[in-house]
């Protein structure tokens, strides 16, 4: 203990104790005055910033959250529709497809009643010119043969004789 005894610090001395006690208050006034309490409501400040940062996250969150819900959905519906019209431009190109069929169908039946009617037609035309021809013929001929065989008067009045008695007789 003989060096505790020269060291002055360590005894408690009433008039320096009660010195060191009335600056530490005052000390902790001004401070409780000048920094805690603008310290203090700017950390209160900061929790509520902060408590609202926190709610707005959250609203935001569940923003997002129905934002995605009506995204799928509007995703949704947009596949149904365009499955919906897909399935009515192939109802619409098989439709026309069909119709096309059936014009081409009923073309090609006008083409072959027209064809079949020129074809008739042309067959009566060369069946007539035939039987023209057939009929100039058989008249050239005849009067050929009528008039080697009538080249005499007498027989010429019998052959019409014998024409008007077959004439009287039908």
């Amino acid at each position: 203990m003989i060096l505790l005894g020269s060291f002055d610090i360590v005894t408690p001395d009433p008039g320096l104790f009660i010195w060191t006690v009335l600056v530490f208050l005052i000390v902790l006034f001004v401070l409780n005055k000048y920094a805690f309490k603008p310290i203090k409501d700017a950390l209160r400040t900061r929790e509520q910033n902060i408590h609202s940062a926190l709610q707005e996250a959250e609203k935001a969150r569940q923003e997002m959250s129905s934002m995605k819900a009506d995204n799928e959905r509007i995703l949704n519906e947009a596949r149904e529709e365009r499955s919906k019209m897909l399935r009515e431009a192939k109802e619409t190109k098989e439709q026309i497809i069909a119709e096309a069929r059936e014009r081409a169908g009923a073309e090609y039946n006008r083409i072959v009643e027209d064809a079949k009617q020129a074809i008739n037609n042309q067959k009566m035309g060369a069946l007539i010119e035939i039987k023209n021809s057939v009929g100039n013929m058989v008249l050239e001929v005849s009067e050929k043969v009528l008039r080697r065989e009538l080249q005499n008067k007498q027989d010429q009045e019998k052959y019409i004789t014998q024409l008007v008695d077959e004439i009287k007789m039908n």
